[in-house]
């Protein structure tokens, strides 16, 4: 089984960065993609941006998101990472990271996603 642990969370001011990792253990390999969701204050869980592993890597970003957030990998490492700059006080959430389940199925859906982190507090003051 993986386990995934995320950190890097905090308070952070509108317009700060914060840079969160998740590191994967345990049976890492078949590793298709890996994503990060995040759910704020009684609000539905929703894609932030994802890696996939196909052929090298793509990323792909919510809107939301796009231009401010960046997705990367050490593979070595068994880590990704969400660089997350230029926050804002809609971007306070919890923050999940998760392991893509295969290639099936759309990379912004949860459901394509089978092991999940505990979550990271995000929180963006203004």
């Amino acid at each position: 089984q993986v386990q995934l642990v995320e950190s890097g969370g905090g308070l952070v001011q509108a317009g700060g960065a914060l840079r969160l990792s998740c590191v994967a253990s345990g049976r890492t390999f078949n590793n298709y993609g890996m994503g990060w969701f995040r759910q704020g204050p009684g609000k539905e869980r929703e894609f932030v941006a994802a890696i996939i592993r196909w052929s090298g890597e793509t990323t792909y970003y919510a809107d939301s998101v796009k231009d401010r957030f960046t997705i990367s990998s050490a593979s070595a490492k068994n880590t990704v990472y969400l660089q997350m700059n230029s926050l804002k006080p809609e971007d306070t959430a919890v923050y999940y990271c998760a392991k893509k389940r295969s290639y099936s199925d759309s990379y912004y859906a949860y459901y394509a996603y089978d092991v999940w982190g505990q979550g990271t507090q995000v929180t963006v003051s203004s």
